[in-house]
């Protein structure tokens, strides 16, 4: 059974549908966590036109699939890059804490629920840029 599939990922286009379809089954299951800790619902928050909340998501979104791109590049198993990459969301999910902490003026989700764009973009970079940092650790 290994060594089937073995044959089966030596195949570039069955590796590659089994790469992406591992990153984006988890990139689903990450954005629900993201949906757990933040005090607002970002599908309803985004239907409704909030920018704020959909910069915050697509930063999330870039964020996570970065993470998936560097664990793919460092290993060499479907197996390897998902463990890589979900360490990596680990730390991604508590950096979005940290940025919530030590940020005592006001509360980011809050701000974010209100549609303040400003807000919103920071999130964003913060989650992109942090993806770079992160990506880079990942053996």
């Amino acid at each position: 059974m290994e060594r089937e599939v073995d044959q089966m990922l030596s195949n570039s286009f069955a590796a590659s549908l089994a790469y992406v379809s591992v990153a984006v089954l988890a990139l689903l299951v990450f954005l629900y966590v993201f949906e757990l800790v933040t005090r607002y619902k970002c599908w309803q928050e985004i239907k409704k036109g909030n920018m704020a909340v959909a910069m915050a998501t697509g930063g999330k979104i870039f964020g996570i699939c970065n993470l998936f791109r560097f664990s793919i590049e460092a290993n060499e198993t479907v197996y390897q890059s998902m463990i890589w990459a979900t360490f990596g969301f680990a730390l991604l999910l508590a950096a979005y804490f940290l940025f919530e902490f030590l940020t005592p003026v006001f509360r980011i989700d809050d701000e974010i629920q209100k549609d303040n764009r400003a807000v919103g973009f920071i999130a964003m970079i913060i989650s992109i840029s942090l993806s770079y940092v992160i990506g880079a650790t990942i053996a």
